[in-house]
């Protein structure tokens, strides 16, 4: 079995959907154990269709319904919704609306073993939490971020279009500083109409001594091996940070490339154990400020350890 594996492993990327399919049939089976031993007739593979019915006790749901909120196929939620019929759990019935689909909702039976799994989840959770952080503690927030990359560009279309040149994500060195003036000061200077204010002047010419030495970070992003962005992680005390400074070549803004700066900035906060992520902003973009509501920051009053710029019209926070 381990040289099986060894064997995958070797594969690499290659071997990439193997891997996720194998890591998703053994916490499967391993969800089972769990309900055998407790004695609760119910399998893990029922609990995205289950949860969401419990999610909705005053209304039924239709089948695509479910399957739309789960992003699994009509089918896959079919046969589930079969399975927990057969075990008591959900009832099934004509929708008025649409003769060609069904509705579903928890049986009675279903409500009271509803009762008895719901502790057994906070329990499973917690597991779950402690397989994934010898992983990376911020593994769900990476999981999400290949999920919507699988979407946005399926990897059939990768391969087509030939696009083995990804953005990456660096870290500060001191070959970079240059790049961070050149990406920063530009934009500065149109925003300030050529008038920078004082952090900015010394920010811009010594980001080292502003960022790193005080505990915070430097990320660049790098496509075909051109520094394209970057974006500055703060620290703000041993509780919170502040990313700032986040800039994007024009020539290579709408590629995600901000998205991937900014979570670069959530994944580090995480490592470190940070509870609060803040920013603050300009008034004059708009499609910035619905990136940071996409990635779930919210508009909150500036904590007494923030310096405010004079140019800032909003203040925002991410809780981690």
């Amino acid at each position: 079995m381990l040289d099986d594996m060894d064997k995958i492993q070797k594969l690499g990327h290659l071997a990439g959907a193997t891997r996720f399919r194998r890591i998703s049939e053994k916490l499967y089976l391993d969800g089972d154990k769990i309900y055998q031993e407790a004695g609760i007739d119910f399998k893990a593979s029922w609990f995205p269709v289950f949860y969401v019915l419990a999610k909705s006790p005053d209304r039924p749901l239709a089948i695509m319904e479910i399957a739309n909120q789960i992003d699994f196929s009509h089918i896959s939620v079919k046969n589930v919704l079969r399975e927990l019929e057969k075990a008591g759990l959900i009832t099934i019935e004509p929708n008025l609306a649409d003769r060609r689909s069904k509705l579903a909702t928890l049986s009675v039976e279903g409500l009271q073993r509803l009762k008895i799994l719901e502790p057994l989840w906070q329990a499973f959770t917690k597991a779950l939490q402690s397989i994934f952080d010898s992983g990376h503690p911020d593994l769900l927030n990476i999981l999400d971020r290949i999920d919507r990359a699988s979407h946005r560009m399926p990897i059939n279309e990768r391969v087509r279009a030939n696009q083995w040149e990804q953005v990456k994500i660096l870290d500060y060195r001191p070959s970079l500083k240059q790049s961070f003036y050149d990406l920063a000061e530009p934009w500065l200077r149109e925003v300030l109409n050529g008038e920078l204010e004082e952090e900015d002047r010394f920010t811009l010419a010594h980001p080292d001594e502003a960022y790193i030495t005080t505990g915070g970070f430097l990320f660049f992003a790098s496509y075909q091996d051109k520094i394209v962005g970057c974006v500055v992680l703060k620290r703000l005390d041993e509780v919170s940070f502040e990313f700032a400074k986040l800039f994007i070549h024009p020539d290579y803004r709408k590629m995600g490339i901000a998205t991937r700066l900014i979570e670069r900035c959530i994944t580090r906060c995480k490592e470190n154990e940070v509870q609060e992520l803040w920013l603050q902003t300009t008034l004059q973009t708009p499609g910035a400020h619905r990136l940071y509501y996409k990635l779930g920051f919210n508009d909150q009053p500036a904590p007494p350890q923030m310096a405010i710029l004079k140019r800032t019209g909003k203040v925002m926070c991410k809780l981690l």
